[in-house]
């Protein structure tokens, strides 16, 4: 029952502490604050880790509701598109998943790559964060591969390359923010981009 509460509250304050984050950016939001937030008090946040820490926590449970770098075929994403036998229905499957993380977390993003430039233990994460999502798409690509889906016209570290710069969600931001797309748009556009320049004709 204890454990049960422990981890009730400390969903609470990961909770929290994203909407924070994502609103007020890194720098704006304080372990003071994200207790209010949760309703708890300083202390207790405070022993869930430093600010950084919660910052890491806080995107991972956000984007998958896991934390560190969980294989995504393991995941449930992962196993419904293993699921998939269309091409067509797997790539309109890819681009809805993967639209919908940047939605939940492109603010919490923008928030990480600012506190990046001040607190190394982030910009460590960062940079870790980036290669991890590489190799998530590379899982990604490599079903498609493995099914016969994907173009062999170029080198396949090409393709995955194009798949990881597809998927970003700095494409997105450039996209949605600096662009003025609409979600919408960019879940149009994904989807037209994979099935040309990730996909066999």
């Amino acid at each position: 029952m204890r454990e049960q509460q422990a981890q009730a509250t400390r969903q609470r304050v990961l909770e929290s502490a994203a909407e924070l984050f994502a609103a007020d950016g890194y720098a704006r939001t304080t372990m003071a604050k994200i207790a209010a937030a949760a309703g708890v008090s300083a202390e207790t946040v405070q022993g869930l880790g430093p600010k950084a820490a919660l910052m890491i926590a806080a995107i991972e449970d956000v984007a998958f509701g896991v934390t560190g770098d969980q294989n995504i075929l393991d995941l449930d994403p992962g196993r419904a598109l293993l699921t998939i036998e269309d091409v067509s229905e797997a790539v309109d499957f890819v681009v809805a998943v993967q639209t919908e993380i940047h939605e939940r977390t492109a603010a919490l993003y923008r928030a990480l790559a600012a506190g990046a430039g001040a607190d190394p233990v982030l910009d460590r994460y960062l940079s870790d964060l980036i290669a991890g999502v590489g190799r998530q798409v590379r899982r990604v690509v490599d079903v498609f591969r493995d099914r016969g889906w994907v173009r062999t016209d170029v080198p396949y570290d090409d393709v995955v390359e194009t798949a990881v710069v597809l998927a970003s969600v700095e494409t997105f931001l450039r996209f949605t923010h600096r662009d003025g797309h609409t979600v919408d748009a960019f879940r149009q556009w994904l989807r037209r981009m994979v099935r040309e320049t990730v996909c066999a004709p």
